[in-house]
């Protein structure tokens, strides 16, 4: 047994495949507030006002460093009069997005935001999979 306590190799991986996850899923939900924020000229200071919240907190939820709670995306939703749609599917090529900051040996993988592919097909939505 190596460093590991009880820890399997298996058990190492999916825990680093569902922080390979967490981070896909943190990226996309700041990149889709912020994205939004700018579409309706909000500061994260009317952004906390909207959610009853001081600015200091806004900043440590677009900072992505914790887990958020329904209740918070919820808040957030509500404070943008957006709304969250969330798909569980299977992973597929085209449904998958390489940040394209990141050098190729180390990127990540997420479904790409609605309206940024809305913007690529000229305002059609893309065909949900079912």
């Amino acid at each position: 047994m190596g460093f590991g306590l009880g820890v399997s190799p298996e058990q190492r991986a999916t825990e680093a495949q569902i922080d390979e996850e967490m981070l896909a899923l943190v990226t996309q939900l700041t990149n889709e507030v912020n994205w939004q924020m700018r579409e309706r000229g909000l500061t994260r200071a009317d952004l906390a006002a909207r959610m009853g919240v001081s600015p200091g907190r806004v900043s440590q939820i677009l900072g992505g460093g914790e887990n958020l709670t329904l209740r918070t995306l919820a808040a957030l939703s509500t404070a943008l009069d957006a709304r969250f749609d969330i798909e569980l599917s299977s992973p597929k090529a085209e449904d998958t997005y390489q940040e394209e900051s990141a050098p190729a040996s180390n990127h990540h993988s997420f479904p790409r935001a609605q309206h940024h592919e809305n913007a690529r097909n000229g305002g059609a939505p893309r065909p949900r999979h079912r």
